[in-house]
């Protein structure tokens, strides 16, 4: 049986680069994500907000993030001290975190949230803000 050298040669060349450029997976960055509101307006008192966290790159929900921080505030009508307590709560929609707060009073609440998402290191944080209304 006889063998081509020069085929030979350039087969072992190119597994040889083949080999030395592994193709690895590309990693999202935390600023790939982004919480947006499903409803901007929520209204005094007893209210439930729900955010969705978002992939920017396919537009897709996010639906195993583990959410760790939260505060809601009246800091964008310059009354940061004025903070209320929030709890999380069930969802029944893949990709949406729910939020029990009671609003206090007309006006604009911020959400800050922060979360990590699976298989990505870093931390997701934003801050969306809400209106009150009667």
């Amino acid at each position: 049986m006889t063998s081509n050298p020069l085929a030979r040669a350039s087969a072992a060349a190119m597994l040889g680069a083949a080999l030395s450029n592994p193709v690895l997976p590309a990693h999202a960055d935390v600023k790939d994500y982004q919480f947006q509101l499903v409803q901007q307006e929520a209204k005094v008192g007893d209210a439930v907000l729900a955010v969705r966290l978002v992939d920017k790159r396919t537009g897709k929900a996010v639906t195993d993030a583990v959410i760790f921080a939260k505060r809601l505030d009246m800091a964008p009508d310059a009354m940061e001290e004025m903070a209320t307590k929030v709890e999380q709560v069930p969802s029944t929609e893949p990709g949406i975190y729910r939020f029990k707060a009671h609003l206090g009073m007309q006006g604009r609440w911020r959400l800050s949230l922060a979360a990590k998402v699976q298989g990505e290191t870093g931390t997701v944080e934003d801050k969306l803000i809400v209106q009150a209304a009667k």
